[in-house]
Parts: C-alpha cells; sequence; structure tokens
C-alpha cells in the first residue's frame, strides 16, 4: 500500500509550476508501542479531558482551541476559523533563490520528505527543474505552510526525483558559542592527535545504513516474546561504563594496537568469504563426483604411495644437477 501524501500543492520556479506531493521519507510502522491498560480489568483505557475547574468530563462537542489573552481569560477559536487561515506558501511552493548546498550549516536541517508529480501533466516540469538544479548542482530555497507553520524548505535533486528538507528557524537554534564558548583553545600534543589519526585511518569504511539495527527494541521483543510464552525475563548483564581516560597516550597506543588486530581480522576474512560465497551450490551427487575425481586426481599426480612419489622428486632433482 503506497504511503500517503502530506501534504499536495505545487511547486513554482519563476513562472513555471507543477503540482507535487509530499511523502514522509521515515516509516514509523514497525515500532514498538504499546498502550495503557487497566490493570484489574485488562482493557484498554482511553484519554478524556476534564473541566480543570468542576472536574466534570468535556464532550468533544464542547472542546475548542483558546488563546490566553489575559489571566485567565481566553479567545475561542473554532477549527473551521483556522483552516481558513491561507497564505501563498500554504498550497504553493515558490524557490527564492539557490545556494549550494554545503553553505547550510547541518544543525538547521529538520525533516526530509520526497518529492513527487502529482500528475501526468506535471512530470515534464518537474522533470526540467529537477534536471536544472542537478546541472547547476543547487539546492532551492522555499517557504512553506506544513502542519499548521509555514516553514523554511530546501529542495534538492535525490535519486530519480527531488528531496525537501524543512529548516529550522535561526531564532530557534542554540549557536556554536553558546555550548561550546567555554572550551579551551590550548595546544595539544602532536603524537596525541597523530595517534587519534592513525585510529581514524584504521577505522575508516563506507557508509552503510543498513547495517544498523535498533538493538534496544529487539531487547524490548525479546521480553515480550518470553513474557507471551510464560518465561522469565532474559537476564541482561548491564554493559560496563566507560570511565575517563588517566593515561591517553597509553590508551591511544592500545586503541590503535587493537583496531590493526581487527583490521587484520577483516582482511582475512574478505580474501576467503568472496571464495566461499561464489562457490555454486553443488548436489549430493555432484559433491560425491567432484570428490572421488578431486582423489583420484591427487593419486595419480602423486603416485600411490608417498615412498614412490619421494623417489621420483629425488630423480627429477638429479637429473636437473646433472644438467647443470
Amino acid at each position: 500500500m503506497a504511503p500517503r501524501p502530506v501534504w499536495k500543492g505545487y511547486l513554482k520556479l519563476s513562472l513555471v509550476s507543477c503540482a507535487i506531493e509530499l511523502t514522509a521519507v521515515t516509516d514509523q510502522s514497525e515500532k514498538v508501542s504499546f498502550r495503557i491498560i487497566n490493570r484489574k480489568t485488562g482493557n484498554t483505557v482511553r484519554r478524556q479531558y476534564v473541566d480543570s475547574v468542576t472536574g466534570k468530563p468535556v464532550s468533544d462537542d464542547d472542546e475548542v482551541k483558546g488563546y490566553e489573552i489575559g489571566d485567565n481569560e481566553y479567545l475561542l477559536v473554532e477549527e473551521d476559523e483556522i483552516d481558513s487561515v491561507e497564505i501563498e506558501s500554504s498550497h504553493t511552493t515558490a524557490i527564492e533563490y539557490f545556494v549550494d548546498r554545503s553553505d547550510i550549516p547541518d544543525i538547521y536541517f529538520d525533516t526530509p520528505y520526497y518529492v513527487t508529480p502529482a500528475d501526468e501533466v506535471s512530470e515534464e516540469a518537474y522533470a526540467v527543474i529537477r534536471q536544472a538544479m542537478k546541472k547547476e548542482k543547487k539546492a532551492g530555497i522555499a517557504r512553506m505552510v506544513l502542519y499548521r507553520r509555514e516553514r523554511p524548505v530546501m529542495i534538492e535533486p535525490f535519486d530519480k526525483g527531488l528531496l525537501l528538507t524543512t529548516l529550522r528557524y535561526d531564532k530557534t537554534v542554540r549557536k556554536p558559542d553558546e555550548i561550546f564558548g567555554e572550551l579551551p583553545d590550548g595546544e595539544l600534543n602532536d603524537e596525541l592527535v597523530s595517534l587519534a589519526t592513525h585510529i581514524i585511518d584504521k577505522k575508516q569504511a563506507s557508509f552503510d545504513p543498513s547495517h544498523f539495527e535498533d538493538r534496544y527494541e529487539e531487547a524490548l521483543l525479546e521480553l515480550i516474546e518470553a513474557k507471551r510464552k510464560g518465561r522469565k525475563p532474559p537476564v541482561v548483564q548491564a554493559a560496563e561504563r566507560p570511565a575517563n581516560v588517566v593515561n591517553l597516550f597509553d590508551a591511544l597506543k592500545r586503541s590503535l594496537a587493537g583496531e590493526e588486530e581487527g583490521a587484520s581480522a577483516r582482511g582475512s576474512r574478505a580474501r576467503t568469504s568472496p571464495t566461499k560465497k561464489s562457490l555454486p551450490k553443488a548436489s549430493s551427487k555432484t559433491s560425491a563426483k567432484a570428490s572421488s575425481k578431486t582423489a583420484s586426481s591427487k593419486a595419480s599426480s602423486s603416485g600411490k604411495s608417498p615412498s614412490r612419489a619421494k623417489s621420483a622428486s629425488s630423480t627429477k632433482s638429479a637429473k636437473a644437477k646433472k644438467s647443470a
């Protein structure tokens, strides 16, 4: 089942526009979730609003949004009144200017969405805009209303389509100086940095997101499965928490030695595993024939006994000395 778009509207570049849809990049459907249960009855429970003064439950029809305008004084705003508020970016994402993607600090990136053409008529304009950005190696900056809030966004070519990433407002981002400002600027020991650099070199690899699994969620599932089958929950050995390093030089040297051993072991596996993987699976008959053929070949090349093989080797060596 195809995921539902979270936004529908238009992408606009100057006078060129096309209908688009936004689809969430991430999928949370496989995430472990829990319901709140009444321990006494085993029934699920539901949340209900109650009046903060009378303590009585409030029906759905009586629930309404309120904007505080004074002490315990609220202005009531209906849902249809909120829905009637529209600006241009409510339905049109107009690219205002283009930047190098690297010019945007990572701390401003928020949530990614896939952008696709909403109909066949829009496909050509969509493809032209995408190809032009790809050719110029630029990302577009625009604004759009998403979840009742206007957000700055970045649009860039991605795979066969476009990727839109919402950006955080500058006023919501803590500046690095607020956090890192108190860190010392003293010079570091070159030898220590060199050791750390070697460790980084040994640990280099290609990024592969398929290697990441939620191990905490797996542990939760093991707990759930054990309880479902009436077994005791698995005993988890608490991981040893690291402590501050006392001798940094010694710790770096031991780390480097460990990484070199690990790299050597990984290299050995890499040299042997492809050969094993590339071997086709043979049937039992084929394996038996191959084993018989191999044994026959070894027998014919080495002779029927070790002594005959040794004799042949000695004769060959003597002939070689004589010719020399």
